[in-house]
């Protein structure tokens, strides 16, 4: 349910809520170069508004984010082959999961990992 001028009306369960609606114009601003501060005013938010959501995506909308075609791994199978791999799943076996390759899971393994504590450690955000 969505009360839009003192009465409530039913909505779709797939209709994007006003916040949605609004971060997603925030976000097509933002891409056009113009500061989150910028975007704030215009829009109609408050500044901390702007500057949550940009911090909280890292400056980057995940709702702007293009489909991914097959050939390319996504951020939640990125994700998803990270967990396994903290879970010592070998590659073969992450491989057989998500239905790719075991050279593809070989190789985004070892071209994303953060070396920081010595040891190749993947981190899916390292490798978006």
């Amino acid at each position: 349910m969505q009360k839009l001028t003192g009465r409530v009306t039913m909505c779709s369960p797939d209709a994007q809520s006003l916040r949605t609606k609004i971060e997603r114009l925030f976000w097509n601003q933002i891409t056009t170069g113009i500061t989150s501060e910028k975007v704030t005013e215009a829009i109609g938010v408050s500044s901390a508004v702007g500057t949550r959501w940009f911090r909280y995506r890292d400056g980057m909308s995940l709702l702007m984010s293009n489909p991914v075609a097959g050939r390319y791994l996504s951020f939640a199978e990125q994700e998803k082959i990270g967990l396994l791999r903290a879970q010592s799943v070998g590659v073969r076996e992450i491989a057989r999961r998500r239905g790719r390759s075991p050279s593809t899971v070989s190789r985004e393994l070892t071209r994303n990992a953060a070396t920081r504590t010595g040891r190749l450690e993947y981190l899916a955000s390292v490798a978006q």
